[in-house]
């Protein structure tokens, strides 16, 4: 599980609320005061000041779902912001003015089918043992010439999109797997691997829990060595392993894809 800490101003709107909350009575007994409490207020009344702002000066974006005034999305670059407000706006209108330049509302399923057809990408049907969705890509079958690297791009966005939909209640994030058996240097691509984990840690942050390179060759560690500093923070969420620990820590036998069955 992430952690976060929490802003000055937070901290601030939290001990404010804490000393009313113990000033009250209710009949001869004193209001209980939670951290849980003052953490659902303070951040809702956070989420209530960027959208107030967002609305006074970028009035222009769009609203709705995935807009300026999408609360649960505000609360979740709030949360990615350790609750700077300043902080989460600007990232917050950032992701927003992409998603409308890059028309993620405009792809679709067919739209992206012939490059889904090659098998390189997907989202596992199954959940795994800790109930997250899994994004399973298969660098051996990417061949960079193949396709526009837009259409690899749009692949890559639809099916983030497509598990974060599939999250279930409670939870927030998802699990990557980089299948890396067969992976050779023809398949190596480090403009797409940057263009992915830019889009994670900017537009998408904090849904990826945990990545998988499974059965790393030889040849990959010093492509991994170049891409290391361009994918950020996310480089320490990667954990080297083996198919065999990936069926017995991460799936059930009838969960399991069946890339890795025996």
């Amino acid at each position: 599980m992430s952690l976060w800490f929490p802003s000055v101003p937070f901290l601030r709107l939290c001990a404010a609320q804490s000393a009313t909350a113990k000033s009250q009575f209710v009949g001869k007994s004193f209001v209980k005061f939670s951290v849980q409490n003052c953490s659902s207020v303070g951040s809702h009344k956070l989420v209530l000041k960027v959208k107030e702002m967002l609305e006074k000066d970028y009035y222009s974006l769009p609203t709705g779902k995935y807009g300026r005034d999408d609360e649960e999305l505000i609360l979740w670059f709030l949360k990615d912001r350790r609750f700077s407000v300043d902080e989460a706006i600007s990232k917050l209108t950032k992701a927003i003015k992409w998603r409308q330049e890059f028309g993620v509302s405009e792809i679709t399923e067919e739209s992206v089918r012939r490059v889904a057809a090659t098998g390189k990408s997907y989202v596992h049907d199954s959940f795994d043992v800790n109930g997250r969705p899994v994004l399973i890509v298969v660098p051996s079958k990417h061949i960079p010439e193949m396709f526009e690297q837009i259409e690899d791009e749009r692949l890559c966005v639809f099916l983030l999109e497509k598990a974060i939909s599939r999250l279930p209640e409670g939870k927030e994030e998802i699990l990557g797997i980089f299948d890396l058996r067969g992976f050779g240097l023809k398949n190596s691509d480090l403009k797409f691997l940057t263009f992915l984990f830019d889009v994670l840690y900017y537009y998408y942050p904090r849904r990826l829990g945990q990545v998988l390179f499974v059965d790393a060759p030889f040849v990959f560690q010093p492509i991994w060595q170049l891409a290391k500093p361009l994918v950020k923070s996310y480089a320490s969420l990667v954990r080297f392993c083996s198919a065999d620990d990936v069926r017995k820590e991460y799936f059930t036998e009838s969960t399991l894809p069946a890339s890795f069955r025996r």
